[in-house]
């Protein structure tokens, strides 16, 4: 597969009717004729061969560049998965267990104290009683949270800290990682869920372990064997910053039925114009769907690619299994998450969710599909029963904004015939 993706066989040959998966371009197109989505790059696989490439819109609506193939998307967590398996990678080599409290290379979060009562001004907190460990980073069981979500005071002690929807300027990984130990867990570790920066702390946990920078790591281990070319923290010098979407945040409607438009955001937008000081290994990336592709297809082949291996079939069968206590859901064990996506059936593994109940997540999908989004509306999912990987790229602000990647399934899976 080449960096710019094309379609290399007749989705007949692999069990898809043409017609039918031409319902997900019609769904996807009418919100880019409605004016709520300023455009999109969809891609469809099965057995590893790409049978759709789906497009329509815009880059940036206003320059009026249209959406392309090569076309860079801030693709914001799906970074974590990848840094999940740098991780794991890491395990596999003997680095660490994943019961070791991550203190062992961190010590910053030795002595983080857990909220319990009060205020963000004036917290009443108790010690850890369980120690942060690497498996609680993986699977957002950490206690750690994000500014942006509005939901707990700790929240607002990132904010207070500079930490919403970035973090303060000049500060790199080491820095930011000593500035959230500083700050309350939400809840003593493992005895809940709560999307945060656990995997900003992880990718920190890579650099200390590997010794090397987080993007060194990626590109010598990951991009590089993989042929990801395009994919970076923030765009490298000599890339063309018109090849980058335009970011985009939802405006929602008036009273009465308008539907929600967009507006650009380029204040968020312009800091992935260049490789910032913080290396987020929870959000900084920048990718396209060629490379991401990739990515997918290594892990719908249980870790192999074709010039070599990067994980353990097994390794992989264990990171897409359910994690959370008594194979509960997100909607019993986790807080409320920002995204369109119903928590119930859904479980977490070591980085992906993972449709543990089709029936109670609501949504035409297969048991053990695994998938994971971004801010910004991207999304990606591989279902390992039907042997499907599907990418989905937009730029527009929150992801909860359109239930893009419910449809996603549900047209897709309609399309397979066979």
């Amino acid at each position: 597969m080449t960096t710019a993706p094309e379609v290399d066989t007749d989705p007949a040959e692999v069990g898809f009717d043409a017609g039918r998966l031409a319902r997900l371009d019609r769904r996807l197109a009418r919100w880019v004729d409605d004016g709520q989505l300023p455009g999109y790059l969809v891609t469809v696989a099965r057995h590893g061969h790409l049978v759709h490439v789906g497009s329509a819109g815009y880059r940036d609506v206003e320059a009026g560049l249209p959406v392309e193939r090569d076309t860079r998307w801030r693709i914001y967590s799906m970074t974590k998965p990848v840094t999940s398996v740098a991780a794991m990678m890491l395990y596999e080599e003997g680095a660490f267990e994943l019961s070791d409290p991550i203190a062992k290379w961190l010590p910053e979060f030795a002595e983080t104290r857990v909220y319990v009562a009060g205020s963000a001004l004036r917290p009443v907190t108790q010690p850890q009683v369980e120690p942060i460990r690497v498996r609680h980073l993986l699977t957002h069981t950490s206690g750690l949270t994000y500014g942006f979500h509005h939901a707990h005071p700790v929240d607002a002690m990132y904010r207070a800290a500079g930490h919403e929807w970035g973090t303060p300027a000049g500060a790199d990984s080491a820095e930011v990682c000593r500035q959230w130990a500083a700050i309350p867990l939400v809840f003593q570790p493992g005895s809940e869920w709560n999307y945060g920066v656990s995997t900003d702390v992880l990718g920190r946990l890579v650099e200390v372990v590997s010794g090397l920078p987080l993007d060194e790591f990626f590109e010598q281990r990951i991009f590089r064997p993989l042929g990801m070319t395009d994919t970076s923290f923030g765009l490298r010098e000599g890339d063309d910053v018109e090849s980058l979407a335009r970011l985009y945040a939802a405006v929602p409607g008036q009273p009465g039925g308008a539907p929600t438009r967009f507006t650009p955001y380029d204040a968020m937008g312009a800091a992935a114009h260049a490789k910032p000081a913080f290396l987020s290994g929870g959000g900084g990336l920048v990718s396209t769907a060629g490379d991401y592709l990739r990515f997918a297809e290594l892990l719908r082949r249980g870790g192999s690619y074709d010039g070599g291996r990067l994980l353990s079939t097994r390794t992989i069968g264990y990171m897409t299994r359910n994690h959370l206590p008594g194979n509960q859901d997100l909607e019993t064990f986790g807080r409320p998450l920002f995204a369109e996506t119903p928590l119930r059936g859904v479980g977490f593994g070591l980085g992906f969710s993972t449709v543990i109940d089709p029936v109670r997540y609501g949504v035409l999908s297969s048991l053990g599909d695994y998938s994971w989004g971004g801010a910004a509306s991207t999304a990606f999912y591989v279902d390992p029963v039907e042997d499907v990987t599907v990418g989905f790229y937009t730029q527009l602000l929150p992801s909860s904004t359109l239930p893009i990647r419910n449809h996603l399934r549900q047209l897709v899976k309609q399309a397979l015939v066979d």
